[in-house]
């Protein structure tokens, strides 16, 4: 009997890589005595009527394959959450640095992960409350970034920042970037943030287009709080959980962002490091 007797299975919509995929690997699966868990994109392709709810894929699984690129990876680690069980997230998008596992190496890795021989990288989270005249409106866990960013088109927004309680700045930009470790490589890396390791305990925050050419991307430690208060006007500021989920902010509002209490376990394959993504993705120089 393999190590793992179940695994769950999340999948990219609209995928024409995922669509010929799918079937096969739930036959090579069952081949196997590996029951599968399929979420409802994943049913589709397989043409099975038991698609699940992504929350509730992981339930009774000890791992879960992702076949997407890291949005499909993103969207998955927001559903799992607590449930803390490692993911093997197979690249079928286009950059792909979470999901570092290409399609060919789907089976060999696959293989030894069904009998336990595999590597797992930790990915610390970021809790983010939103706020209303003292009142919780929402929460959300992101893995790479909360970011505020101006909604319409030409104007720059006003926003002040704390850390633990201790005022900043007040940033007039086009946005700002809250990110994890994880999310270094993601959005504010574009915005011109540092690239930080992923098992550094981190909070990287890197303003968009800063009005103030000096306010530069500042690196803090985990423990501390950002609050962030939307001085612009109501409907001018947008807040995005790593950029699938979202809502518009009113004037005063606020956005708490904190070290969360959830991480994810992401499959690595036992011979690429972290630098070995880098030089890859980013076209870094190497032998």
């Amino acid at each position: 009997m393999p190590i793992i007797e179940a695994v769950g299975i999340v999948s990219k919509p609209r995928s024409e890589l995922a669509a010929r995929i799918v079937p096969e690997l739930i036959r090579w699966l069952e081949e196997r005595g590996v029951r599968v868990r399929l979420d409802v994109e994943t049913a589709q392709y397989a043409q099975r009527t038991a698609g699940l709810p992504r929350p509730q894929v992981h339930e009774g699984t000890q791992l879960v394959i992702v076949l997407g690129g890291d949005g499909t990876l993103l969207s998955a680690a927001r559903a799992i959450g607590a449930g803390d069980i490692p993911l093997f997230a197979v690249n079928m998008g286009g950059l792909g640095f979470l999901t570092a596992m290409t399609v060919e190496e789907l089976y060999p890795q696959l293989e030894r992960a069904l009998d336990g021989d595999f590597r797992v990288g930790r990915r610390r989270m970021l809790h983010c409350d939103h706020r209303r005249n003292g009142e919780l409106l929402a929460s959300f866990d992101a893995l790479n970034d909360v970011v505020l960013t101006k909604f319409e088109i030409a104007r720059m927004i006003d926003l002040e920042a704390h850390i633990d309680g201790h005022f900043v700045c007040i940033y007039r930009a086009d946005g700002l970037i809250i990110a994890t470790p994880t999310g270094s490589t993601a959005y504010s890396l574009s915005a011109g943030g540092p690239i930080v390791f992923p098992s550094v305990g981190a909070i990287v925050i890197t303003p968009i287009c800063p009005h103030t050419l000096t306010n530069r991307p500042v690196v803090l430690d985990d423990a501390s709080v950002v609050q962030v208060t939307n001085l612009s006007d109501d409907s001018a500021t947008y807040l995005t959980i790593d950029g699938q989920v979202g809502e518009l902010l009113k004037r005063g509002d606020q956005v708490v962002c904190r070290r969360s209490e959830n991480s994810i376990s992401l499959v690595r394959p036992p011979d690429m490091m972290f630098f070995d993504v880098l030089r890859e993705k980013l076209k870094w120089g190497g032998r």
